[in-house]
């Protein structure tokens, strides 16, 4: 398995479809149809923002993204969600997204989402992609990771428990479940 920095052109479409499996569940309310969520996240991906795994014949396993003041892996501007979704359509999209907004901050370096390919889960991959992240966090002055994970996703928070990351807070998200099909998300630290 090959870690790199950064996603690169040529996978970038390839990252924005497992983004979507990953994700497309509790976004898909909000984000879909899938071929509109596509076009979107292909559109704002930062791939200054997001480390891959490879395997020895360059297919990408799995990607982690990470958010700073710059940006997000996905993240983009109202402009950004206007010209997939159209005015009315973005602006009720951007307002929805606000609820699971998370903002940087100076003591911890906040990663921004984790997705592995389904072929490739159980094998490694997700932790190697932990380990890089913590590098990066590291070589950016940081001493501690942040990442939230939703309770819907037991399999994340086992690797994260496993991995030394403990919960800091819950936070329920009452009605709104209903729109993205979850409950809560705990906010979880590591040292690094």
């Amino acid at each position: 398995m090959r870690i790199e920095t950064g996603i690169p052109d040529a996978n970038r479409g390839e990252a924005a479809a497992l983004y979507w499996d990953a994700f497309g569940e509790k976004l898909g309310f909000v984000m879909g149809p899938k071929y509109q969520a596509l076009r979107f996240i292909t559109r704002v991906m930062r791939s200054d923002h997001g480390i891959c795994a490879f395997d020895d014949d360059g297919r990408l396993l799995g990607v982690a993204g990470y958010k700073t003041t710059d940006g997000a892996l996905v993240g983009g501007q109202f402009r950004d969600i206007r010209k997939v979704y159209g005015w009315v359509g973005g602006a009720i999209r951007v307002l929805l997204l606000s609820v699971l907004e998370r903002d940087t901050e100076n003591e911890r370096f906040l990663m921004d989402g984790i997705f592995v390919a389904e072929e490739a889960r159980g094998q490694g991959v997700g932790t190697a992609l932990l380990k890089a992240v913590y590098a990066e966090a590291r070589v950016r002055g940081y001493h501690q990771v942040r990442l939230d994970v939703i309770d819907t996703n037991p399999r994340a928070r086992a690797l994260y428990l496993h991995e030394g990351f403990k919960e800091l807070e819950t936070r329920q998200i009452g009605a709104l479940r209903h729109i993205f099909g979850f409950n809560a998300a705990t906010t979880m630290v590591r040292d690094v």
